[in-house]
């Protein structure tokens, strides 16, 4: 994502998604080199499905709002389940401290952040 357009342009798509109600996002980090998110998909949706539709739109929009050329993803992603409370807790916490592990304190571009500057006003 390497740069403050890129991450704010990712963010917004995880926003539309939610709020066309494709998905719900618990969680994200959107970090220099890769993307955490922690989300629940609709019984018609599955987490491919929601994948494909972010890489998708995000990709679309960095080609034609930024003038972008170049692949924007890997092929493919990782994708781990959380079966119970106790692993959704754990991957949450996962996500919310990747950016403290790389020393990026005050990290702007994930959820934790946004919501606590959301709150102050």
């Amino acid at each position: 994502m390497q740069s403050e357009r890129n991450a704010t342009l990712l963010i917004d798509v995880l926003r539309s998604y939610m709020a066309a109600g494709k998905f719900k996002v618990h969680d994200f980090v959107v970090m220099p080199d890769h993307v955490h998110v922690l989300l629940s998909v609709r019984d018609d949706m599955t987490i491919e499905k929601a994948m494909q539709l972010i890489k998708g739109r995000f990709s679309y929009r960095l080609k034609h709002e930024c003038g972008y050329l170049g692949e924007v993803w890997q092929v493919g992603f990782s994708e781990s389940r959380a079966d119970d409370a106790a692993s959704f807790e754990r991957y949450g916490r996962y996500v919310a401290q990747n950016p403290v592990k790389a020393g990026l304190a005050e990290y702007p571009y994930c959820f934790g952040y946004l919501a606590e500057k959301k709150r102050r006003g």
